[in-house]
C-alpha cells in the first residue's frame, strides 16, 4: 500500500473519489440491509409434513438463500465433473 507521502498530487486526487465512492457504496448497502432485516422481522407459520414451527421471515429468506446457494454449488460442481469425463 502506497504511503500517502510518496503519492503525487495527482495520485491524491484520484484516490478521493474512489473511496468516497466506496464509503457511500458500503453505507448504502448497509442501510438497506438494516431497512430489510426490520421490514421481515414478523413471525411466520411454517408448516412441514409432520410439524408447525414459528420462525422469524428474515431467517426463512436466509434459510432459502442458504439452501440455494448451495444447491447452485452442488450443481455447478457436477457439470464440472461431467464435462471432464
Amino acid at each position: 500500500m502506497p504511503r500517502l507521502r510518496n503519492l503525487s498530487e495527482e495520485q491524491i486526487r484520484e484516490w478521493q473519489p474512489r473511496f468516497w465512492a466506496k464509503l457511500i457504496a458500503v453505507v448504502a448497502i448497509s442501510i438497506f440491509v438494516i431497512a430489510f432485516i426490520l421490514e421481515n422481522r414478523k413471525q411466520v407459520h411454517l408448516h412441514f409434513v409432520l410439524f408447525t414451527a414459528q420462525v422469524s421471515q428474515i431467517w426463512l429468506i436466509l434459510l432459502a438463500l442458504a439452501i440455494g446457494i448451495l444447491i447452485g454449488a452442488l450443481l455447478s460442481q457436477l457439470s464440472r465433473r461431467r464435462r471432464r469425463d
